[in-house]
C-alpha cells in the first residue's frame, strides 16, 4: 500500500469544488493516476479523520498550451470526487495545533 501522502496529491479548490463542498458534501482532490478507488477512501479517512461514503474518479486529460511558436500538451492527470457521510466536513484552511 501507498504511503496517504502519495495517494493524494492536492485538494482541487475551484469555485466548483467549493460549491459542491457547501451543498452536497462532495470534495475534489488530485490524486496519484495508478491509485484506486479502496486507496483513495483509506487515505482521505486517514488524513482527515472522517468516514467516506463514496468515491469517484475520473482522468482529466491536459490542455494545449503555446509557448512562443511551440505548442505543448500538459499532462493528464487523475481526479477523485470524495462523498463524505452526513454530518462529516472537512477544513482545508483550519490550522493546526499541536
Amino acid at each position: 500500500m501507498k504511503h496517504l501522502y502519495e495517494v493524494i496529491r492536492r485538494p482541487v479548490l475551484s469555485e466548483k469544488s467549493a460549491a459542491l463542498a457547501e451543498v452536497a458534501g462532495k470534495y475534489a482532490f488530485e490524486v496519484a493516476s495508478t491509485a484506486n478507488k479502496e486507496q483513495i477512501r483509506d487515505a482521505v479517512e486517514g488524513l482527515f479523520n472522517v468516514k467516506v461514503q463514496s468515491v469517484r474518479t475520473m482522468v482529466m486529460h491536459g490542455k494545449w498550451k503555446r509557448f512562443s511558436r511551440s505548442v505543448k500538451k500538459q499532462s493528464n492527470w487523475k481526479k477523485a470526487i470524495v462523498t463524505l457521510k452526513s454530518g462529516q466536513k472537512i477544513d482545508f484552511f483550519q490550522a493546526q495545533q499541536g
